[in-house]
């Protein structure tokens, strides 16, 4: 009895730390964006991963185009893709995989735009704002976390952008189990390290 009670407290343990990071992504999703605006036109900007392929996106960049291209809306008068990441760790930017990927495997036929030279999170958004001032509504996709991370940062760089931004379909219940509980972890650790550097920048001035 004690074997099947450990077991249970296994199954049960291992329920709820999944269950725990469905709600941080859903959570993550919806904050610092809007349901919906009033809006004919809009950007849905994707952040690329380190990428070491110069040939093809890898899984997380293609997972993060597939995101992106569902989060479109169908209805607007214009939608624009807008890829953005430099060339870390390969010679072909993340921007022009996430593109490529985008256009000749997804058969996406909008517009692109590209960003290609940003090789942080920071550069991310500072660098694709020309890319978005021309639309109602904008939506970053990435892991929900680190979207929520790029949507933070839109407020600060450009507060009256940061009050276009809509929420993007770059979450689905148990799409990524079972890594939710680790991206929440690394997403959490990270959201908290900008936090208390922001405070600690603050209290410096």
């Amino acid at each position: 009895m004690t074997t099947v009670r450990r077991r249970a407290g296994v199954v049960l343990g291992l329920v709820g730390v999944a269950a725990w990071g469905e709600l941080v992504h859903w959570r993550a999703s919806r904050a610092l964006a809007q349901e919906r605006l009033p809006a004919r036109s809009e950007a849905v900007v994707v952040l690329g991963y380190r990428n070491k392929n110069a040939v093809r996106a890898n899984a997380l960049n293609r997972w993060r185009v597939r995101a992106a291209l569902r989060s479109l809306d169908p209805s607007l008068d214009r939608s624009v893709l807008v890829c953005s990441g430099g060339s870390r760790h390969a010679t072909v930017p993340e921007a022009v995989l996430l593109a490529r990927y985008a256009t000749a495997e997804r058969g996406f036929t909008g517009t692109v735009r590209l960003d290609e030279r940003s090789r942080s999170t920071w550069q991310n958004i500072e660098n694709v704002i020309p890319l978005v001032e021309d639309v109602d509504q904008i939506k970053i996709v990435s892991n929900p976390l680190h979207a929520l991370k790029g949507r933070l940062y839109l407020h600060r760089l450009r507060p009256d952008l940061g009050e276009r931004l809509v929420r993007a379909a770059d979450y689905r219940p148990g799409e990524a189990l079972p890594l939710t509980p680790f991206f929440a972890v690394y997403g959490l650790r990270d959201l908290v390290r900008l936090r208390r550097n922001r405070a600690a920048a603050l209290r410096a001035r």
